[in-house]
Order: structure tokens, then sequence, then C-alpha cells
């Protein structure tokens, strides 16, 4: 091998890996906030490294400026490969990445499952055994005869039955919202009719634990709704508010209508509720010292199946503090364009 040739090669070699070291060196850099482009520069930092050598090496051999030109023009056409390679191994790597988030999620959302579904059978076990065990004291009481009133017995085992016979209606429903093949029975409803009915039913609880109750519901919102699961909902709205607000206290329900959405608000008396128990309110079975509680009567259902039935009706529910007690809302979209409001035959659809 002749001296230029030495030469070329040597100069090839030092080009090589200077360029080399500093395009792994900005690999590395890239590298740090974002795998994928560093993924897509890497080729170009080796083709651009090799590129150099063969060019610098082809210089130093004192090649014809046509020559010259020949070989750096092949060496740029090489540089796209390279790029559009980068790009392949860079898409590849996000969407690995992706993949990877969107399990982990998916394994965390199911151990929280599993961790509600649990505390759920822990709790809903012990709201059933307190009633029965009452149902038990009192029927043994009545057979051994010891009952100095037996209709006030009798009186009582009734309110125990029909304590675990709410607690069951409200599992049977939670199930079914969360059912996959749920199927709403849709028709044609005047939101405010169902509040007035929620008020009127509630009125005897309320004045029963001296609680004034008001309502706003002069606005003429409908929808195309559930009747059966809205009342519910509204109903477990109401009934949530009248036993978290004090003697004294006072519950307004109001009716509006926000933008394509019709919104029923509950404004209750309970002093509020911790910031960071917010966002758990709505939980199945959830037991908290303002949302829920025990011994109350409930089984921490009620606000979960309002969830349930908004979700189910493509709406939300929400809560937040206000000065002296709590606001929530279930919001339910009325849908105007829709092709099962056209099929209702609703005007302006």
């Amino acid at each position: 091998m002749s001296g230029t040739e030495l030469q070329a090669v040597a100069l090839s070699a030092v080009v090589a890996t200077v360029i080399g070291t500093v395009g792994a060196l900005l690999v590395v850099a890239i590298a740090r906030r974002s795998v994928a482009a560093a993924a897509a520069v890497a080729p170009v930092v080796i083709v651009g490294s090799v590129a150099g050598g063969v060019y610098a090496s082809a210089r130093a051999m004192f090649l014809a400026e046509r020559d010259s030109a020949t070989v750096l023009l092949v060496l740029l056409v090489s540089l796209p490969i390279a790029v559009a390679i980068g790009w392949v191994i860079a898409v590849r790597i996000q969407r690995l990445h992706r993949d990877a988030a969107m399990a982990l999620a998916a394994q965390e959302r199911d151990r929280e499952l599993e961790s509600g579904r649990r505390e759920l059978v822990a709790w809903v076990s012990h709201d059933l055994r307190t009633p029965l065990a009452g149902m038990r004291a009192l029927t043994e009481a009545l057979q051994d005869g010891v009952a100095r009133d037996p209709r006030d017995y009798l009186d009582q085992l009734q309110g125990q039955v029909l304590r675990m016979s709410s607690l069951v209606d409200d599992l049977l429903a939670l199930s079914r919202l969360q059912s996959p093949s749920l199927t709403l029975q849709r028709e044609p409803v005047v939101v405010a009719d169902l509040v007035s009915d929620a008020l009127a039913s509630c009125q005897p609880l309320a004045d029963a634990g001296g609680v004034r109750l008001t309502g706003s519901v002069d606005h003429d919102v409908s929808a195309a709704l559930d009747a059966r699961e809205v009342s519910r909902a509204v109903d477990n709205l109401v009934v949530n508010a009248i036993r978290h607000t004090p003697p004294g206290g006072a519950v307004r329900v109001a009716l509006d209508q926000d933008g394509q959405d019709a919104v029923v608000s509950i404004d209750d008396g309970c002093g509020g509720i911790p910031a960071e128990a917010l966002d758990r309110v709505f939980e199945a079975g959830w037991r908290g010292t303002r949302a829920r509680t025990p011994g109350d009567g409930s089984a921490g259902l009620g606000l979960s199946i309002v969830r349930g039935v908004a979700e189910a009706h493509g709406g939300s529910a929400q809560v937040r503090n206000l000065e002296h007690g709590c606001r929530f809302e279930l919001r339910l979209p009325l849908s105007p364009g829709d092709p099962a409001r056209r099929a209702l035959g609703w005007p302006g659809a």
C-alpha cells in the first residue's frame, strides 16, 4: 500500500471517528428527551460518519474533481435513505411506547376496579349483616314470647326488610348500569317533571330532618331520556343532600340549560367535602366523613348510580364545594340533532 493510500485511510478513519463521536453525543443528548427522536437521528449519524470518511479518503487520494463530485453525490443520495430508516424506527418505537403505556394504564385500571370491588363487597356485606342481626334478634324475641309489643317488633322487622330491599335494588341498578349490554329506554321527557316529582317525593324526608327543601324548575327543558333511570338519579342526589344537611339547613334544586345540556344542580348545607376526597365521592360504596355516614341506612351506592346514569346517557356527574356546602350537578345531553331524536319526531331535529 502506498503512502498516499495510507494517508487516505488514516484521514478517512479520523474523519469518520470525529463525526461518529459528535453524532453519538448528539444522539445521547436527544435520547434523554425522546428515545424516538434519537432513533430517528442515529441512522443519519451512522451514514454521515461513513460518508464523511469516504469523501475525505477520496479527496486525500487526489481523485479528479469530477470523480470526487460523483462520490459526494452517491453519499448524499444515501442520506435520505438513512432519514427514512430513522423515521420508520422512530414510529415503531413510539408505537411500542404507546402500547406499553396503554397496557400499563389498563393494568392500573384493572387493579383499581378489583380493589373497588373488594371494598364494595366488604361494605355491602357489613350493611347486610347489620339488619340481619337485628332481624334475628327481633324474631328470637317473638319466638320466645318476650316481646312486650309484638306489633312494634313486626314494624321493626318490616323496616329492616325494606332497608335490605333498598340495598338489593341499588346493587341491581348499579350492576345494570355497568353492564356492556345496557339498553336505555329513551323517550321524550320534560326534565322539569322529573325534578318536580323528586322534590315532591323527598319532601317528607326533608320535613323529618328539619331541612328546608326548595326548587326552581321553571325551565322548559326536554330531552330523549330513560325517565326511570334519570328519576332514580335525581332522587338519589336530593336524598343525599337532605341526609347530609343538618337540621335548620337548606337544600336547593335547580334545572337549567347549558348549551346542549340539561343541568340539574343540587346545593346542600353539608359544610363541604375535603378537596382530596372530591374525586372519590362517586365511587361505589366509598365511605367518607361527608360523602357517606356509616349507619345512615344507605349502602354508599346512590352517588355511584347517579354517575352511571349520567354516563349511560352520554353526560356526567360532578361535585364542587360552595361556601357552606356542596353543589352536585347532573348533566344530560339534549342532542337535538342525533338520529334517536329525529326518530322520536322531535321538532327541530
